[in-house]
């Protein structure tokens, strides 16, 4: 189900409200987790009072800078122990904050685990190109569609449908759409345990 004006509000809230408790139990500033974090201080006062929505590459920047996993900062799902994701569920995550940015569904990300798994549509002409960078490791699997996937330093390869590649995810890394044809992608992370 689509998230309505006021779920999605309401959410940004809680994104907003867990980055703040984390922030000031690690006894950060606010322009010091923003600088720690590469974004600038209003943006951040924006994000923790639920006025702005953070972007993927900013979550993963935030998690970095405050020690703790992506999923910490989004709001925990229900205790059960078996979870479903429908179709029409999961937090969409732009990529990045440029326009026309291409987004991530989260289908997998919690704070009391550190697997963390997305899912992408990537259209002709979205916004892909953002460089990441994070602890763990991952892996891209492309059900269909072509994508290069550079790391810095290693190469550039290109992934047709059922192809996969997996890599430490502290290597910097991009995504680029092959061609006029969407892909659809899903990433799997594995995060050490220590970062909760």
């Amino acid at each position: 189900m689509e998230p309505s004006a006021g779920n999605e509000a309401a959410l940004n809230a809680r994104i907003g409200s867990s980055i703040r408790r984390l922030r000031e139990k690690s006894g950060l500033s606010m322009r010091e987790l923003a600088r720690r974090a590469g974004i600038s201080q209003p943006f951040l006062s924006q994000i923790e009072r639920g006025a702005s929505a953070p972007s993927m590459v900013t979550i993963y920047r935030l998690a970095e800078a405050l020690d703790v996993l992506p999923g910490a900062l989004l709001p925990a799902p229900g205790t059960a122990s078996v979870q479903v994701v429908r179709a029409s569920e999961g937090r969409m995550l732009p990529v990045s904050g440029e326009p026309n940015s291409a987004a991530g569904r989260a289908l997998l990300m919690r704070p009391d685990t550190t697997l963390e798994v997305m899912e992408y549509l990537i259209e002709p002409g979205q916004y892909l190109e953002e460089w990441f960078s994070l602890r763990g490791d991952l892996a891209v699997y492309v059900v269909t569609g072509q994508l290069d996937v550079e790391v810095e330093g290693a190469g550039t390869w290109r992934l047709g449908p059922r192809d996969m590649i997996s890599h430490n995810a502290e290597l910097r890394h991009r995504w680029f759409l092959v061609g006029d044809e969407p892909a659809h992608v899903i990433l799997a992370v594995v995060h050490p345990s220590d970062g909760q």
